[in-house]
């Protein structure tokens, strides 16, 4: 018996460049978690600026929907995950998801509170 042989019958990894259907997952709700994060911290910095999805409520509003979105996509991914973190089934990355879209909500969340306040003059 190889060494290649045993190696790769009592791995249970994935191959590190093989993209499972959880790792697909958890790339795409990082993916948008970042957008949201994005787009919430350019409503904070320009509330009211020249760029119309980055800006005001708008912006506010993509950022908590990309954040919900990212929270519930890695949240499917770690739920459906059946190996730990390490095994190629996107567990980390679900984690990770969890985390930026968090953020993404909570920016959202501060943006679209700071857009509806009345304007001091």
């Amino acid at each position: 018996m190889s060494i290649h042989h045993l190696l790769t019958t009592v791995s249970p990894a994935a191959a590190v460049y093989t993209l499972s259907a959880g790792r697909l997952g958890a790339i795409a709700a990082g993916l948008l978690g970042i957008t949201g994060v994005v787009i919430g911290w350019l409503s904070l910095a320009r509330p009211a600026g020249r760029f119309g999805t980055g800006s005001g409520p708008r912006g506010a509003i993509i950022a908590l929907a990309a954040g919900l979105i990212g929270i519930a996509l890695g949240g499917v991914v770690v739920a459906t995950s059946d190996g730990g973190i390490g095994t190629g089934n996107g567990r980390a990355g679900g984690y990770v998801a969890l985390v930026v879209g968090l953020i993404a909500v909570l920016l959202g969340w501060r943006a679209l509170a700071r857009s509806r306040r009345p304007a001091k003059h």
